[in-house]
C-alpha cells in the first residue's frame, strides 16, 4: 500500500523559518527591554548614595555647625564597570561617615558655599560606556534660604533637573537628574 504524501507528519522549511523568524523577534524585544531595566537599577545607586550622602552632611552640620566639601571619589576614569572605592575625597566622606557597600558605577563629590551653610552633592557615571556622562545631584540651599544653590553646583547640576533657575525653589533639597535626559534616554 502506498502513503499518500500530504499525509505524511512534520513540519515544512516555511513554518520553522516563520517559527525561527517569531523567536527571533521575541527575543530581540526581551533583550532590549532587560537593558533598560539594567540601566534604570544602575541608577539607582547614585539616587541612594546621594541620599545617604545627604543624611550624613546633615547629621555632620547638626554636629559641628558646617558642611564639609568632598573631592570626587572614586578618582580616575568613568567606566560601565563597577570601581573601587578609593582616591578623591574618600577622607572627607569618611569625616562625614559616609561610606558606599561595596563598588560604585558613579562618582560622588560635595561642594560648599563659602560659609559651609550650604552644600550640592553630585554623582557622574558612564553606565552604558558611550562617553554620555549621567549626572544626579543634590542641592542643600543655605538654612532659611527660599532660592539658589550654593556659591558651586557640582558636578555639572544647572539647568532642568536638580537646579532650574526658573523655579528656584522648587526641586531643592530633593535627589534627581541634573538634566531632562539624565536618566532618561541616554540609557
Amino acid at each position: 500500500m502506498k502513503k499518500n504524501p500530504k499525509s505524511l507528519n512534520g513540519f515544512t522549511l516555511i513554518e520553522l523559518m516563520i517559527v525561527v523568524a517569531i523567536i527571533g523577534i521575541l527575543a530581540a524585544t526581551a533583550i532590549a527591554n532587560f537593558r533598560q531595566f539594567q540601566m534604570r537599577s544602575k541608577m539607582t545607586e547614585a539616587r541612594t548614595n546621594l541620599a545617604a550622602i545627604s543624611t550624613a552632611e546633615d547629621a555632620y552640620f547638626t554636629e559641628y555647625g558646617q558642611f564639609i566639601a568632598a573631592a570626587t571619589a572614586p578618582a580616575g576614569a568613568l567606566t560601565a564597570f563597577k570601581r573601587p572605592w578609593a582616591g578623591g575625597g574618600v577622607a572627607a566622606f569618611d569625616t562625614i561617615g559616609f561610606a558606599p557597600e561595596g563598588q560604585v558605577f558613579f562618582s560622588y563629590g560635595v561642594t560648599i558655599n563659602a560659609a559651609s551653610t550650604a552644600y550640592t552633592g553630585g554623582a557622574a557615571g558612564d553606565l552604558d560606556g558611550n562617553g554620555v556622562l549621567g549626572d544626579f545631584g543634590y542641592v542643600h540651599p543655605v538654612p532659611g534660604a527660599t532660592s539658589g544653590p550654593p556659591s558651586v553646583v557640582a558636578p555639572a547640576c544647572v539647568g532642568i533637573g536638580v537646579f532650574d533657575p526658573a523655579n528656584p525653589a522648587g526641586n531643592l533639597n530633593t535627589v534627581g537628574p541634573c538634566t531632562i535626559l539624565d536618566g532618561r534616554s541616554q540609557f
